[in-house]
C-alpha cells in the first residue's frame, strides 16, 4: 500500500518531468497543478518543500540553463535565445540572469566583457588572500600563496572583464570577518557565477553556523538531493569565494576533514580557528 509520501513524491517527480518537457512554453503555476490534480496552493507548497525552491524558480534555471547553452553558440543573439527558450522577448531573458546569474546575458556571453573587477591582495590569518568585487558584490576570494597564479585564476573566471587594482568598500566589508568583527556581514554581497546547481550547493553551505562540521552527504540532504552527495562534492570543489562560503566547513562521514581547494593543513587551521572563536564568546 502507497503512503501519502510516496504519492507526494509521485506528484512532484511528475511535475518537474513536465517542466523540464514543457518550459519552452512557459507554463505557470495553475498549468502544472492541474497536471497533477492539486490545487495551486498545495501544489506551491508541495513541490517547495520536496524541490526545495519554487516551481517559478524550478521553472527559471532551466530556462536560464537553456539560454545559456544557446548564448555559447558563437552565431546565437540574446533574442535567438529568448525565442528558443519561450521568453516573451530580450528583457524578460535580461531579468532572469540578472535574478539568477547575477550578471546580464551579454556579460556571460562575452566572459565578463564590460564588466569591471576591482581585487586587492590582503593578510588573513591563514595566508595572503586574493579578494574581487564588481559593483554587485564579491565575485572571487581565494588564498593567494602565488600571486600570479592567483590572479591567473581570477583571469579564467572572467576572460574579457577589466581588471582595476583597487580596494573597494565591498572588499573592506568582507574581509572584516577576519578581523573577527562580523557585525558587517549583513553588508557582504555576493555575486556569483554558477550553475543552479552549483548556486544552490553554495547556498546550503551559507547556512553552516560557525564552527559547525557538516558531511557531504548532510549538506545533499539539506537541498533535498540525499543520492547526490558526489555531486554536491564537485561543486564544493568549484566554489569561488573562500571562506565567505564555508565550504571548510565540509568534512568527511569518517570524521576526517579531507581534502580543500586550498590546501588540507590550510582547512584543519581554518577549523581549529573558528572553533577558539566559538569558545571565547561562549566564556
Amino acid at each position: 500500500m502507497e503512503t501519502q509520501e510516496s504519492i507526494n513524491y509521485q506528484r512532484i517527480a511528475e511535475a518537474i518531468n513536465y517542466i523540464r518537457l514543457n518550459f519552452k512554453e512557459q507554463p505557470n503555476l495553475d498549468d502544472v497543478a492541474e497536471k497533477v490534480n492539486l490545487s495551486p496552493f498545495h501544489f506551491q507548497r508541495m513541490f517547495t518543500e520536496w524541490a526545495g525552491i519554487s516551481p517559478k524558480k524550478f521553472l527559471q534555471y532551466l530556462s536560464l540553463d537553456y539560454a545559456k547553452g544557446i548564448l555559447k553558440e558563437k552565431q546565437a543573439t540574446l533574442f535567438d535565445a529568448a525565442f528558443a527558450t519561450g521568453l516573451s522577448g530580450t528583457g524578460r531573458l535580461h531579468d532572469l540572469f540578472i535574478n539568477i546569474e547575477g550578471m546580464t546575458p551579454a556579460e556571460y556571453k562575452n566572459g565578463g566583457t564590460a564588466l569591471s573587477i576591482n581585487y586587492s591582495f590582503a593578510e588573513s590569518p591563514f595566508g595572503n588572500i586574493l579578494v574581487a568585487s564588481t559593483s554587485k558584490g564579491i565575485c572571487h576570494l581565494a588564498f593567494a600563496d602565488d600571486r600570479e597564479k592567483a590572479f591567473s585564476q581570477l583571469q579564467d573566471q572572467f576572460p574579457n572583464a577589466g581588471y582595476h587594482q583597487v580596494v573597494d568598500q565591498i572588499q573592506q566589508n568582507a574581509l572584516f570577518i577576519f578581523k573577527k568583527d562580523w557585525s558587517k556581514l549583513s553588508s557582504v554581497k555576493l555575486h556569483l557565477k554558477g550553475t543552479p546547481f552549483q548556486l544552490k550547493v553554495w547556498e546550503a553551505l551559507l547556512r553552516i553556523p560557525m564552527g559547525g562540521l557538516y558531511s557531504y552527504g548532510l549538506v545533499a540532504q539539506n537541498i533535498l538531493l540525499p543520492k547526490a552527495s558526489r555531486a554536491v562534492g564537485s561543486a564544493i570543489g568549484d566554489n569561488p569565494v573562500a571562506f565567505l562560503i564555508p565550504c571548510h566547513r565540509v568534512i568527511r562521514s569518517t570524521g576526517e576533514f579531507g581534502q580543500y581547494h586550498w590546501g588540507s593543513n590550510r582547512k584543519s587551521a581554518i577549523i581549529g580557528w573558528e572553533a577558539a572563536q566559538i569558545n571565547a564568546i561562549a566564556v
